[in-house]
Parts: structure tokens; sequence; C-alpha cells
């Protein structure tokens, strides 16, 4: 489990980290995600994630798709650049099933990865 750990540090955990982020963001769109994401000076890539219980009512499907995000990132994390990366769901991202959800992620975490390296 080593190498696709979700460790502390593969996390963006203040509120500075995520303020930088957000003001020098490249997006990659879905009608459901968004990505934003911006170079780090690390080794690898880092994640945080936002889902407002305005588009998301319930807990337990805010808890299920931040599960399928971490989960879809551990995979990902080795093809990803060195960026910072901030998911945020938008309005019917509940009414997904699990594999809608991660096959959106895929193609988001290629297309911010193209456009980050550029």
């Amino acid at each position: 489990m080593g190498e696709n750990s979700f460790s502390r540090e593969l996390r963006l955990l203040t509120p500075s980290h995520f303020e930088s982020v957000f003001t020098n963001a490249t997006p990659a769109v879905s009608p459901t995600l968004t990505l934003l994401g911006t170079a780090n000076q690390l080794e690898h890539p880092r994640l945080g994630i936002t889902l407002s219980k305005k588009r998301v009512r319930k807990a337990c499907q805010r808890n299920r798709i931040k599960r399928l995000i971490r989960e879809s990132f551990r995979h990902q994390q080795h093809q990803l650049p060195s960026i910072d990366i901030i998911v945020i769901g938008k309005s019917n991202l509940d009414t997904l099933s699990n594999d809608e959800i991660r096959h959106q992620l895929s193609k988001l975490w290629k297309k911010l990865a193209k456009r980050c390296d550029a």
C-alpha cells in the first residue's frame, strides 16, 4: 500500500495552500466537477477537496464523493505532475453513480495534467 497511500504530505492542509491554488488556477471543467491546479515546488502532487452542503445536501453523499475523489487521486498520483489540485463539486454531483464519478475524474486528471505541464 506504501506507494499508493494518501498520506498527510499529499493533502492541501492550510487556508494559505488553498488560497494559492485559487489565485493561480488552471481549470479543468465538467458539468459536475471542476479541478483547479497550479504548480508547486514539491516533487509530488497534492489534493484538496471542497464539497459544500449547498451543492450536496446529505453528509453520507458528500463523504461517498470525497472517498471516490481520494481513491481516484491515489491511483493517478504517479501520472500527475507536481501540482496542487483542488476538486470542487457542483450541483447534481450526488445523483451520479460511483462509476460515472470515476470516469469523469479520470478524464479530468488527464486534462489537468496536460494543461499544467504545458
